[in-house]
């Protein structure tokens, strides 16, 4: 799906380091995709009381400080499949989060973005 791999493309170029905050992880995402020339409402409703923290086309992005739990963010990703607006989700995570390839029939992208941080030298 071509849609999704602009936005993790525009996701990939982002390069930030550890210790921000979820609203400066916020503000780095929504300016990636600006940058690509893409779209993206933030904190977008899904209905139901899904909100997704951006809706980029048909690509939903959801952005999560440390190393989430799971569980919780499998489910919670299963709610946000639900609604006919998503198409894909890509999901930006500061720590690596291991997920299936499709999440309630709908693919799912994830950007670790310790993976970009690169060696730090004194």
């Amino acid at each position: 799906m071509e849609e999704i791999r602009r936005v993790e493309r525009a996701i990939c170029a982002l390069r930030t380091g550890p210790g921000q905050t979820e609203m400066q992880l916020h503000a780095q995402v929504a300016r990636a995709l600006a940058e690509a020339g893409l779209e993206a409402e933030h904190e977008a409703n899904l209905g139901g009381g899904r909100r997704i923290d951006f809706l980029c086309g048909g690509v939903g992005v959801e952005v999560k400080r440390g190393k989430p739990v799971r569980g919780a963010l499998l489910r919670q990703l299963a709610r946000y499949a639900q609604s006919d607006a998503i198409r894909g989700i890509v999901l930006v995570v500061e720590r690596s989060a291991h997920l299936p390839a499709t999440v309630g029939g709908k693919p799912v992208r994830v950007v670790s973005l310790n993976r970009q941080w690169g060696i730090s030298l004194p």
